[in-house]
C-alpha cells in the first residue's frame, strides 16, 4: 500500500457512481479483498433504472449470464427482482436466443443496495465527485464538492449520464440528472484539462402512464415463459409461473405519425433546441427518428411495461421522444387503449458528456492517466447490461493492478464482453454504443446456455467464484462430457421395433446401425426420444448443453476454426516502445490510428478502422527486422 498524506482516510480502490457499473466494480473490489469506497451523489438512487426496468435482452442476456459466470452480482439481483421472464427468439438458433425480464423498479435498487451494504471490504458515502487528486498522470484519489481529498490506489469513474447533464424538452434545457438530481457539472471539464477528449453523447424516455387509464381491451397481451427461467446458474426461481406480470403490444397510428411529422420543428432534436451537440443512439432511437428514418412504415410497435408491484406506473417501451410536453399528450392520446390515459410522467432526452474511449486500454484502464479506470455510460455505451459488465471487469483489472497480475481481457471469441470492449477501444463510438448478436462475428460460440463452460475458471482463478459454487461447476463439465461419452458408445440398429418407434417420431427409419450421438443430430429427435433406448438421469442445463453441441456440431467446428484464426493474430504482440513513423511506406491514416490506439496485437491492430491487410503486411515484415520475432 502506498504512502501517502492527501487525506484523512486511505483506500485501495474508490468507485465514483452508484450505477449498474459502480455497483459491480465496487462489488468486485471489495469481493477480491480489497478495502473499497463507492462514492454517489445519492445513495437512493443505486441501482437505478431511470429508463426502462427491464433486465437482459437481444444480446444483453447473455451478457448478464457472463457476469455471473465471471462472478458479478447483476443476474442474481434480477433473479429477485423479476416481474417477468421470457426467452427471446425461442424459435431461433441458439445463437440468438436470450433471456430478457422486467425487473421491479423498487425491488432491484432495494435487493442490490442490501447487498451492498452486507459486503465486507465496501463503504459508501453520499458527495459529489469535482476533481482528482493527480500526481505525474498516476491518479491517487478524488476531490469532493466540499474540499475534501479522499486518497486510494485506484479509481474507477462510472458516472453515467450525470457529467454535465442537461435534460431535454421542445425548446427547454435544464441542467439535471435523470430524476431532477444535480448533475456533476466540473469533473468532465476536469478530465478535459487532464487530456481526455471529451464527447456529447444524448438517450432519451418515454412517458410514464397511470395503468387504471388504460383501455388494455385494445391491446395484445404479453405473457412470460410457462417454465421456470433464471439469469444466474447460482440462483433457484424466485417466482411462481402463474404470478408473472403481464406485459401488452400496441403498435402507433396513422395519427401518431401525422402529429409527429407536424410538430417535428418542436422536437429538441429536430430545431426546438439549436444548440444539441449530443449525438443519439442509433439502435434505440426516439420515436420521432424512427418516423422520418423509416418513412415507409405504416406503424412501430410499442410495449406496455409493468415497473413496479408497488406502484401502477406503465412504461411505453419505444415511445422516448424530446417532443414538448402538449405534443405529447396528443401523441399519448393516439396510441390504441390509452385514448383517455393519464400521463404521470412525461419524455425526455438527456445529454450529456462522456470520454473518448480509443482512450482506453483493454483492461478499461485509461491510457491518459495511470490507476483511474472508466466503465459505462461515461465509456459512450447505452444500457445497464454493457455498462454493468464494463464495472466488472473495471473493479476486477483494478483490483489484479494492485495485486501485480496481469489483466483479465476477454478475447472476442470468449464473451460478448471482449466483444464491447474492444469495439470500444479498437474502434471507438460516435453515437451510444449498443451490443448486438451481429457485433460478434463468433455468436455460435457465445451463446446463452454456454456463458458458465466459457468463463467460470476466469471468475474462479480472480477469487469471485466461491470453491463451492466452483465444484458444482465441475461436476456439471464433467456431466456433459460423460454424458456425449455415453451417446457415442450405445448404438441401435435398424430392428423392425426401432424403426417402428422412430418413424412413429416423424423421423426416417434406418438402413444401418447408428450412434445414439448421430442420432440426435437428426433435427426432429430431442432427449426424449434418446430416452426410449436408455436410460439418462442429467440435468435440465446439462441436457441443453450436449443438444445444442451435437446438433450444430459442424457449425461451431467451423467457427472454432475461424476463431483460432483470430486468436493467433491476437497472440502476435507488439511491442510497447514501436514506432510507426520508422515504417517505410505505412499509408498516414494507419499510422495516425496506430499511434491512437496504440494496439497490443496484430489482431487488434487489424480490426482498427482504417488499417488495411497492407498496412498489417508492412508492420509485420517491420516486427521480423528490427525485433527479430514474429510471435510474442
Amino acid at each position: 500500500m502506498l504512502d501517502r498524506n492527501f487525506g484523512d482516510i486511505m483506500y485501495e480502490i474508490i468507485v465514483v457512481g452508484g450505477g449498474h457499473a459502480g455497483c459491480e466494480a465496487a462489488l468486485a473490489s471489495a469481493r477480491k479483498g480489497h478495502k473499497t469506497l463507492l462514492v454517489t451523489g445519492n445513495i437512493n438512487n443505486i441501482a437505478d433504472m431511470p429508463c426502462n426496468p427491464s433486465i437482459g435482452g437481444s444480446a444483453k442476456g447473455i451478457v448478464v449470464r457472463e457476469i455471473d459466470a465471471l462472478g458479478g452480482e447483476m443476474g442474481r439481483n434480477a433473479d429477485k427482482s423479476l416481474l417477468q421472464i421470457k426467452m427471446l427468439n425461442s424459435g431461433k438458433g441458439p445463437a440468438v436466443q436470450a433471456l430478457r425480464a422486467q425487473a421491479d423498479k423498487i425491488t432491484y435498487p432495494k435487493n442490490m443496495l442490501n447487498t451492498l451494504n452486507n459486503t465486507p471490504n465496501l463503504e459508501i458515502k453520499e458527495a459529489m465527485v469535482e476533481d482528482l487528486i493527480v500526481d505525474n498522470n498516476i491518479v491517487k484519489g478524488i476531490i469532493l464538492e466540499d474540499g475534501e481529498k479522499i486518497e486510494s490506489n485506484c479509481v474507477i469513474l462510472t458516472t453515467g449520464t450525470y457529467l454535465k447533464a442537461d435534460i431535454l424538452i421542445g425548446d427547454t434545457r435544464t441542467r439535471q440528472g435523470p430524476h431532477g438530481e444535480k448533475p456533476s457539472n466540473f469533473l468532465s471539464e476536469k478530465l478535459k484539462e487532464y487530456g481526455f477528449n471529451v464527447i456529447r453523447l444524448k438517450t432519451g424516455t418515454p412517458q410514464r402512464i397511470d395503468k387504471n387509464s388504460i383501455d388494455f381491451s385494445k391491446t395484445k397481451i404479453e405473457n412470460g415463459d410457462n417454465k421456470y427461467l433464471t439469469f444466474s446458474y447460482d440462483m433457484e426461481p424466485q417466482y411462481k409461473i402463474e404470478e408473472q406480470v403481464p406485459c401488452h403490444l400496441i403498435y402507433t397510428t396513422e395519427e401518431t405519425k401525422q402529429i409527429i411529422l407536424d410538430n417535428l420543428n418542436k422536437s429538441s432534436m429536430y430545431g426546438g433546441l439549436s444548440d444539441i451537440k449530443g449525438v443519439g443512439p442509433r439502435y434505440c432511437p426516439s420515436i420521432e427518428d424512427k418516423i422520418v428514418r423509416f418513412s415507409d412504415k405504416e406503424k412501430h410497435q410499442l410495449f406496455l411495461e409493468p415497473e413496479s408491484l408497488y406502484y401502477d406506473d406503465i412504461y411505453i417501451q419505444g415511445f422516448s421522444t424530446s417532443m414538448p410536453i402538449d405534443v405529447q399528450e396528443k401523441m399519448v392520446h393516439s396510441l390504441p387503449g390509452l385514448e383517455n390515459a393519464k400521463i404521470l410522467k412525461y419524455a425526455y432526452a438527456i445529454e450529456y458528456d462522456a470520454i473518448d474511449s480509443k482512450q482506453l486500454k483493454q483492461s478499461l484502464e485509461t491510457k491518459v492517466i495511470e490507476n483511474l479506470f472508466t466503465a459505462g455510460q461515461i465509456n459512450g455505451t447505452s444500457g445497464y447490461e454493457e455498462a454493468a459488465c464494463q464495472g466488472l471487469i473495471a473493479g476486477i483489472n483494478a483490483s489484479l493492478k494492485l495485486e501485480g497480475k496481469e489483466p483479465l481481457i476477454l478475447k472476442r471469441n470468449e464473451a460478448y464482453i471482449g466483444v464491447l470492449i474492444d469495439d470500444l477501444v479498437t474502434k471507438g463510438i460516435i453515437d451510444p454504443y449498443r451490443l448486438l448478436t451481429s457485433r460478434a462475428e463468433y455468436r455460435l460460440l457465445l451463446r446463452h446456455d454456454n456463458a458458465d463452460i466459457r468463463l467460470t475458471d476466469y471468475g474462479y482463478d480472480v477469487g469471485l467464484i466461491n470453491d463451492d459454487r466452483y465444484n458444482k461447476f465441475n461436476k456439471k463439465k464433467n456431466d456433459i462430457n460423460e454424458l456425449k461419452e455415453l451417446l457415442k458408445t450405445n448404438k441401435i440398429t435398424p430392428t423392425k421395433d426401432t424403426n417402428e418407434y422412430i418413424e412413429s417420431i416423424g423421423s426416417t427409419a434406418l438402413k444401418d446401425g447408428i450412434t445414439l450421438y448421430d442420432l440426435l443430430k437428426r433435427p426432429e429427435i430431442n432427449f426424449d426420444h434418446i430416452k426410449h433406448f436408455i436410460k439418462i438421469e442429467y440435468d435440465n442445463d446439462v441436457l441443453e448443453q450436449v443438444l445444442v453441441s451435437i446438433k450444430y456440431d459442424g457449425y461451431i467446428v467451423k467457427a472454432e476454426k475461424e476463431a483460432q484464426k483470430m486468436v493467433d493474430l491476437d497472440n502476435k504482440k507488439i511491442p510497447d516502445d514501436i514506432n510507426y513513423d520508422n515504417i517505410h511506406n505505412l499509408a498516414s491514416e494507419a499510422k495516425q490510428k496506430l499511434k491512437q490506439i496504440k494496439p497490443t496485437s496484430i489482431g487488434q491492430a487489424l480490426r482498427i478502422s482504417g488499417v488495411n491487410p497492407a498496412d498489417i503486411s508492412l508492420i509485420m515484415v517491420y516486427l521480423k527486422k528490427e525485433y527479430h520475432y514474429e510471435n510474442r
